[in-house]
């Protein structure tokens, strides 16, 4: 499923697949929200890493703040922070992508 980024065209398609893998992984172990199944944060890291990937062509590095974000009654979901190095581990780019 693509999400809803803001981003269109073959720079997002390129690298989704390659994002959901790296999120998922990041969210293995981590307690499902009711609502969506997925922990809270997934999306907010699944649209920072799309578009980080999309805008610069290469993975982020080190540790960066994820924006706040609101659940589906507005309430406010904390920044958190996300080590990319640990994340992204032995990924790679797939070839030709974003071009």
């Amino acid at each position: 499923m693509m999400l809803n980024t803001g981003l269109s065209g073959k720079q997002g398609a390129d690298y989704q697949p390659l994002v959901e893998r790296i999120v998922e992984g990041w969210a293995a172990g981590k307690p499902p929200l009711q609502a969506t199944g997925k922990p809270s944060g997934y999306y907010r890291l699944t649209n920072y890493l799309l578009e980080y990937l999309v805008s610069n062509g290469t993975f982020p590095e080190g540790v960066h703040a994820m924006p706040e974000g609101l659940d589906r009654h507005n309430n406010i979901e904390p920044s958190f922070p996300v080590d990319f190095d640990a994340i992204i581990g032995n990924a790679t780019l797939p070839d030709g992508a974003g071009q």
